[in-house]
């Protein structure tokens, strides 16, 4: 039996800060505040000119040098991504240009903040279903772009960064299983109200920026990924204590804290970035992934329960053996 196995991890973020202290300057908000209610201290933001793009071939870059693959060597490139470079082509042949990997397939997938975990279900399915053989999958966001940087409910929450991972095929277990779920009655929690066919024009009350009922979003997360881990957990065929490392979507301290509760998992296994990348969206998963790969606190044989909830609602997980 084939499986697809992580042999490589890379990131990427902007080098601007915008901190906490740099917010209190641009809308009524403060340190407290934003700490508080969302763990987060400081984000990364995209400098001018630099796309998502941008950010993809930087982690793609990294991913590929810890794999020790070469892009011409890749059969697939997925990436996960609300904020693409253009309307097409798709970032991701773009990004396969960049790379020289040109002739395999590349394709974007839109699940706003699971953008990352469905890109990861899919080359799972691709490298299990022996057409693939080596996979490139990446999550990458400008969010700055879309973000009302004179709303202090949204503006506080997002950042800029980029992930990715390298999956080969392998007869020993990888990759063990992936959900992936979404229910688009929950529309109008969570949204940007533009697009090609609704059009772009602004009705003059939202404009292109992200529109979240941000209470609302909390409850039914938190419900969503509890029901979550139970069932990635019974579809791995294991129990919660084999599960070394909870590897959550980085939106919200309080909601990565109830999660872990959920698996009884002290944070001490929890890896937590949202407090210096804030809300990365797709990137925000391979981000903290590889953050933990590369301070050497994830180790090769460990069990990790990787989860994401975002606009759509979508809301996906992985168990992955490392």
């Amino acid at each position: 039996m084939t499986f697809a196995r992580i042999t490589g991890t890379g990131s990427y973020l902007p080098e601007r800060v915008l901190s906490n202290a740099d917010l209190e300057k641009m809308v009524d908000t403060s340190d407290e505040w934003i700490t508080t209610r969302t763990g987060i201290r400081e984000r990364r933001i995209a400098a001018d000119g630099e796309t998502t793009g941008d950010l993809a071939f930087q982690a793609a870059t990294r991913a590929l040098e810890a794999a020790g693959v070469k892009a011409s060597e890749l059969d697939a490139i997925v990436l996960g991504t609300t904020t693409p470079d253009l309307i097409f082509p798709s970032t991701a042949c773009l990004l396969q240009a960049r790379l020289g990997a040109n002739g395999c397939m590349a394709f974007d997938v839109n699940a706003a903040c699971c953008g990352f975990m469905y890109a990861l279900g899919i080359a799972d399915k691709f490298i299990r279903s022996g057409q693939t053989k080596k996979a490139l999958v990446v999550g990458s966001e400008t969010l700055s772009r879309m973000t009302d940087w004179t709303d202090r409910n949204t503006c506080v929450l997002f950042g800029d960064g980029a992930g990715a991972v390298v999956l080969e095929a392998d007869n020993e277990p990888g990759v063990i299983t992936t959900l992936l779920h979404a229910d688009g009655s929950f529309k109008d929690m969570l949204y940007n109200p533009v697009g090609v066919s609704a059009g772009f024009k602004d009705d003059g009350r939202h404009g292109n920026t992200i529109m979240m009922e941000g209470n609302k979003v909390f409850r039914v997360a938190v419900r969503a990924l509890e029901r979550l881990v139970d069932e990635t957990i019974a579809a791995a065929g294991m129990h919660e204590d084999e599960v070394d490392w909870l590897i959550p979507h980085q939106a919200n301290l309080r909601i990565i804290e109830a999660t872990a509760q959920r698996l009884h998992l002290p944070m001490e296994r929890v890896v937590v970035t949202v407090d210096k990348h804030a809300n990365t969206s797709s990137g925000s998963v391979p981000l903290a992934l590889d953050a933990a790969v590369r301070s050497g606190r994830i180790k090769r044989g460990q069990n990790l329960l990787l989860e994401a909830f975002g606009g759509g609602f979508t809301w996906s997980s992985a168990m992955i053996r490392y």
